[in-house]
Order: C-alpha cells, then structure tokens, then sequence
C-alpha cells in the first residue's frame, strides 16, 4: 500500500464534480487500499477520491464513535439525503470542522443532525448507512467533496473570511499543492 499527497485547497480537482466510477477492477481495489493507508496516515476520518487527485465519486470513511459500532467502509457512487438543517450561528466549540484538503484549520459550520447514504461497496454490492450526529456530518462532508465543494465553500460571511485569510496567508488556492501524510509537517 502507498500513502498518497493529499490535495490542497486551490487544486481544480477539489472544484469540480466527480465522475460516476464505471470500472470495478485492481486497479480500484489498490486506490482504495491506499486511500485508507493515507487517511489513516493523515489521520482523518474520511478521504474523498478528489483530495487524492481522482476525480471519481468514491470516499473511504473510519468513524469509533457512532452509537451502532465503528464504522469504517468505501462508499462508491453514493448518494445522500439529509435532515433540515439547523438555522442560526454554528456553535465554535461543538461544531468546528476540518479538512485534510485546508490542513491545520478548523472553522464552525452548521450541518445536518442525520443523513442516509446509498453506495456500492469494491464487490459492487449496495448497501445503506444511516447516520446521526459527528458520523452525519462525516458522511456530508465527504460526499461535498464529490460535488468539488470544501467545507470551507459553506462557511458564513465571518467564518468564511477568516478561512480565506487562512488560505492567502499559507499561500495555498492556487493549482499543485499537496501535502504528504506522515512526511510533511503541515499541522494536519
């Protein structure tokens, strides 16, 4: 297995909508076995296929603390419902979220208590998740992620200056930057 760079925000891939995965071979398989080896490497609890320069609609996930049992999978091809979202001010300290794609960062955002997801698993076989709290917001963070939104796209007014700033002054949005998990020191 390899551990592979992790895109930085500013990349076109992180901005773009993926494409459908069509191909179930080796291939795949590997790319799976490495997301997993990077996110653990990183460490996350999610890893989309574009912050790993693959545009395809795929994300691994590895959550201990849901209620049901660890969770730890590959999503390929899913889709999300979600609850209504809350309305007010995300709260800073319950509510705070990373990226490994905006390393070092954490910014609070507002998301929805409880998601179902659909996917296929590597054998082709469709399974369902429902999720309540930090995993449902695990699991919408990673599938934004196919639609070429970071968390960081849905900040409010205040909070979204504050990650710009971030961004300008790390010198990052711009294409080709990455990061390597477990050699680069980059406040992960």
């Amino acid at each position: 297995m390899t551990v592979l760079p992790i895109r930085i925000t500013g990349d076109p891939v992180l901005h773009t909508p993926s494409k459908p995965v069509t191909e179930f071979d080796d291939g795949l398989k590997r790319l799976v076995q490495d997301m997993f080896e990077t996110m653990d490497a990183a460490p996350g609890v999610g890893l989309a296929g574009p912050q790993v320069g693959v545009p395809l609609r795929l994300f691994v996930y590895s959550y201990e603390h849901d209620p049901s049992g660890p969770q730890r999978g590959v999503a390929i091809n899913p889709e999300l419902w979600i609850s209504a979202t809350p309305t007010g001010e995300a709260d800073e300290a319950t509510e705070a979220e990373g990226c490994l794609s905006v390393p070092g960062e954490r910014f609070p955002l507002r998301r929805a208590p409880r998601a179902i997801l659909r996917a296929v698993d590597l054998d082709q076989q469709p399974f369902e998740l429902q999720a309540e709290g930090w995993f449902a917001r695990v699991l919408q963070h990673e599938y934004d992620h196919l639609d070429g939104v970071l968390y960081v796209d849905r900040l409010e007014f205040l909070q979204a200056r504050r990650a710009l700033k971030a961004v300008s002054t790390r010198r990052w949005g711009k294409p080709g930057l990455s990061w390597l998990p477990g050699v680069d020191d980059i406040d992960a």
